[in-house]
């Protein structure tokens, strides 16, 4: 290999990759190492990253001072809630729209599409009459319950997914004599692993990082979520910003550890989507 092609094709990328990793991971990096400081090392000039000495008590502070324990339990069930959700009801749909024939198939997909360009902000007015006739205010149902009609984004994603699989397989299975349900559990659903897997970590990096939903249907303190309760944490202890860090580390923590476990099928599924149809 020449050395002009050495450096365009390694080199180059390489070092592009390395510098905007750099850049991406500065703010993670500062949030950590302030998260360490005392509160008067946080405003020294000039500032320095590294901490001259680790202060872990912050954690403990910034753990005893919120029930982060009860806000972190809130937040999973939420998010395990709109995971089992999006994974029941949005491969169904898909399915339904791509692989089985039917009258208005493609007219339900152009709706399924159309509601993708609604803000949420204009939902939220009707959404709240609804849940309030219902009763469901401060519980977690309005946070969950649409889950189980599967969302646009996901439906399209699957459906796009789905397009790529050879239909023959369809075919020899009903040859074989199993029926529709049994074609979509046994064959389909497990060649979508990768695509379900996307999916799943969407849904529950959306049901984590909520905040106005939260804010707007959960009035009991008990009831809040890992959001909302930074944001009391915040308003309480604004001042104390070495908690505060502490804080938000501990809550990007899952998130971290969520992507480290899923890139294998993230990179796959990633992989799927680039023959979009």
């Amino acid at each position: 290999m020449s050395a002009a092609k050495l450096l365009r094709t390694k080199i180059f990328p390489h070092t592009m990759l390395i510098l905007f990793s750099v850049l991406f991971l500065f703010p993670f990096v500062w949030l950590v190492f302030t998260s360490l400081k005392s509160s008067t090392e946080i405003f020294e000039l000039p500032p320095r990253i590294i901490p001259e000495a680790f202060q872990w008590s912050n954690y403990k502070a910034a753990l005893e001072t919120v029930p982060f324990g009860r806000y972190m339990l809130n937040t999973v069930i939420i998010c395990v809630v709109c995971i089992i959700g999006q994974l029941f009801a949005s491969p169904l749909v898909a399915y339904s729209i791509s692989r089985i024939p039917w009258a208005g198939s493609k007219v339900i997909f152009a709706i399924v599409l159309a509601t993708m360009i609604l803000p949420s902000q204009v939902q939220l007015i009707p959404q709240y009459i609804i849940f309030a006739k219902l009763g469901w205010i401060n519980t977690i149902l309005p946070l969950t319950i649409g889950a189980f009609f599967g969302a646009p984004f996901y439906i399209f994603l699957l459906r796009q997914f789905l397009l790529g699989i050879p239909r023959e397989l369809s075919e020899a299975a009903k040859m074989d004599g199993a029926s529709e349900f049994r074609i979509y559990s046994q064959i389909i659903l497990p060649t979508l692993k990768p695509a379900l897997a996307t999916v799943a970590l969407f849904t529950f990096v959306g049901a984590y990082t909520d905040f106005m939903g939260p804010l707007i249907y959960l009035n009991d303190a008990a009831k809040w979520t890992l959001t909302l309760g930074l944001q009391g944490f915040q308003q309480d202890h604004g001042a104390q910003w070495e908690k505060l860090m502490a804080a938000s580390t501990i809550m990007a923590i899952p998130m971290i550890l969520l992507y480290f476990f899923g890139q294998k099928y993230y990179m796959q599924s990633g992989s799927a989507f680039t023959g979009f149809k």
